[in-house]
């Protein structure tokens, strides 16, 4: 069943020009994002790399959305104050990238961050049911994260709606966020499965009005949740 919160559009910088990042985050932020998606890759845990706290603070500087932080690395438990300090309000982490999912929850919970654990489109959402309770929210990857621009896999809007049915029966205030290939064919279903965050990133940056196309997302996304209510 959909969330009865207004779902969020949430895009994904990975997909941005880093040339000119400043007006790239403006413009939607402009258009009404809600947050904004910083994905973090090691090289190890995806075989690609991004950017690390440096970047997070620097562009801290550019905005007040909040920052959805989504760590793609190993051992995410060494750096998630150094995201935290640098002005990281969700930060996501990996089921698989560490032993210690419960401690790691709580941790990020001490330090004032919102709480996020991500699974691959390997890992069953049964991964998730002694965790749920200590979750502000669950990241459902619909590629195989690394890289922008893939296409989505359907499979993922089944885990969606299972993760739903856990978090309403055991933490309801728990959001869930689907991220990758997502795009106007495929957002509604997505909200009508579950989802409340929507990550946007080819689609949204790669599109010839990137404004007109953020409220072409939004406007599915709020269409398709109240016609489920």
């Amino acid at each position: 069943m959909p969330s009865a919160r207004r779902p969020k559009i949430v895009p994904s910088l990975l997909s941005a020009d880093f040339a000119a990042i400043a007006s790239q985050i403006a413009m939607v932020e402009g258009a009404g994002a809600d947050e904004l998606h910083l994905d973090s890759m090691d090289g190890r845990f995806v075989p690609n790399l991004t950017w690390g706290m440096k970047i997070v603070k620097d562009l801290r500087r550019l905005t007040t959305l909040p920052f959805d932080c989504h760590l793609m690395i190993v051992e995410p438990e060494r750096y998630v104050d150094a995201f935290r300090d640098a002005g990281a309000d969700i930060i996501t982490f990996h089921y698989e990238a560490t032993p210690h999912q419960d401690r790691l929850l709580a941790h990020l919970r001490s330090i004032g961050a919102r709480a996020g654990i991500a699974i691959n489109p390997g890992t069953p959402v049964s991964m998730l049911v002694d965790l749920v309770e200590g979750v502000d929210r669950v990241l459902v990857m619909s590629v195989n994260p690394g890289f922008g621009g893939q296409s989505f896999i359907e499979r993922a809007l089944v885990k969606v709606a299972e993760v739903r049915e856990l978090l309403d029966a055991r933490n309801p205030d728990c959001e869930i966020e689907i991220d990758g290939g997502v795009e106007p064919g495929n957002i509604e279903r997505a909200v009508q499965a579950g989802a409340d965050v929507l990550v946007a990133g080819n689609a949204l940056f790669a599109a010839v009005d990137p404004p007109a196309m953020l409220r072409a997302l939004r406007a599915r996304a709020d269409a398709a949740s109240a016609a489920a209510r």
